[in-house]
């Protein structure tokens, strides 16, 4: 039958919106419930917004934004959160880059003053932009070149699954680009991306909102407008070829595999992206998922199983185009075909049988209390209403997904396994270059 699996509660936090002068969008979401506050600034800029020849670029920018700005001194901003009793940190993606902190309910006008400040002003000299080229080569010697499977799947696998720059480009950088940048290149970066129109502030937790206008207005509402770049689509058509790449990771000890298929557009069309994700839980969260039970389980052919949507497995903090992708480690003597028939066998079950029953309900329920759980902290609040907002002009979606995730059906699933069948995939074979 093609009806919602079950009716789940959606919670209700407050959400206010607003904008200064200089086009800096506001949300803020008052919860009295704990003496904190989380303070968040999205930029709408990530790895497809940086030029061809800078690969790593948007990475290494969110690394300067911590090198001090026209008030902080180099280092201090960490130490201003942490005196406070908070934590800070910042994060860069597909489509954003972001920056926040979590601190005691006393401490907001602080965390305020130090995001207007680095907004305004970053401190981008050529000392602190080679300093940080070097911090961010070494993060890629630790967590790709030196690291077994580093960057597998999230940087290989987009060259395969894509034709064009912002889509397929190795986000965390080439070693020799990020070594050209330039003190120019950086401050065209910061003029056109960190504009205040081209930002998101985001404040969650314990504070009375007029008092927070009132600051965010002193601190931010100074800062001067600037052009805010139009936004580039990403777009590139759903290949109906199966595309297919081999590499030898000299430090993996088993080999791996890792499938890439298109998905929906969630600014165009959320219930349907919703299906796929409620997939993506069928196929493999737990011990009852499809592939869990048949690949692991049954067949014993992989080691482990996953598969997500998004870049970082995080549904809701991209843009179209994503993937969704299904990631395997494997022993030797099994073989990606026989990996890759399975997986074509359970999906093309899913397609013809339907979901067992309870199955539905059940993934929902684990869906659901996940945002739920997400949801409940702060900074888990501020930061995804800042996503929501930045992308699709809709904070509120944080109230309202646990109720579209208990709206999708049965039917819908099996429409979505269907068209992962339909399509041309992306398939990369990683290859155990180390003693097992």
């Amino acid at each position: 039958m093609n009806t919602p699996a079950i009716s789940l509660p959606a919670p209700s936090y407050r959400v206010e919106k607003t904008s200064l002068a200089n086009g800096l969008r506001v949300v803020l979401a008052p919860d009295h419930t704990a003496p904190v506050v989380a303070v968040a600034v999205h930029y709408d800029v990530g790895f497809r917004s940086e030029p061809e020849g800078r690969t790593g670029f948007a990475h290494l920018f969110e690394h300067l934004m911590f090198q001090g700005s026209e008030n902080v001194g180099k280092a201090e901003h960490p130490k201003y959160v942490q005196a406070a009793g908070g934590m800070f940190n910042g994060s860069t993606h597909p489509d954003h880059t972001d920056y926040y902190e979590l601190l005691p309910s006393g401490a907001l006008e602080r965390a305020l003053f130090l995001e207007a400040d680095r907004m305004r002003a970053p401190r981008i000299t050529r000392e602190n932009l080679d300093n940080q080229i070097a911090v961010v080569q070494e993060e890629i010697r630790v967590n790709v070149m030196n690291r077994p499977y580093g960057g597998f799947p999230w940087i290989t696998l987009p060259p395969v699954a894509f034709d064009t720059f912002p889509n397929a480009h190795n986000g965390y950088g080439d070693f020799h680009e990020l070594a050209a940048a330039s003190l120019d290149d950086a401050e065209d970066f910061f003029d056109k991306y960190y504009a205040p129109g081209n930002a998101v502030l985001t404040v969650v937790g314990d504070f009375d909102v007029d008092d927070a206008l009132a600051m965010i207005g002193r601190y931010f509402g100074e800062i001067p407008a600037r052009a805010v770049p139009l936004r580039p689509s990403f777009a590139e058509p759903v290949r109906a070829d199966e595309r297919r790449s081999v590499l030898t990771d000299p430090l993996a000890p088993r080999p791996a595999l890792a499938v890439g298929y298109r998905v929906p557009d969630p600014a165009l069309d959320l219930p349907t992206f919703l299906a796929y994700d409620v997939l993506t839980h069928v196929l493999s969260a737990g011990d009852a998922s499809r592939l869990e039970r048949r690949l692991v389980q049954k067949d014993r052919s992989v080691i482990g199983v996953s598969t997500y949507l998004g870049t970082f497995g995080d549904p809701f903090d991209q843009r179209d185009p994503l993937l969704l992708t299904f990631e395997a480690r494997h022993p030797a003597e099994s073989t990606p075909e026989t990996i890759l028939a399975a997986v074509d066998e359970e999906l093309d079950r899913l397609t013809t049988d339907g979901l067992d029953r309870g199955e539905l309900a059940r993934v929902q329920s684990r869906i659901v209390s996940g945002l739920l759980r997400e949801a409940d902290d702060a900074l888990g609040r501020a930061l995804g209403m800042a996503t929501f907002e930045l992308h699709r002009g809709r904070p509120e979606l944080i109230n309202e997904l646990p109720g579209l995730v208990g709206a999708v059906t049965s039917d819908e699933v099996r429409a979505a396994a269907a068209a992962l069948r339909a399509q041309g995939r992306a398939v990369l074979e990683l290859r155990a270059g180390a003693a097992s």
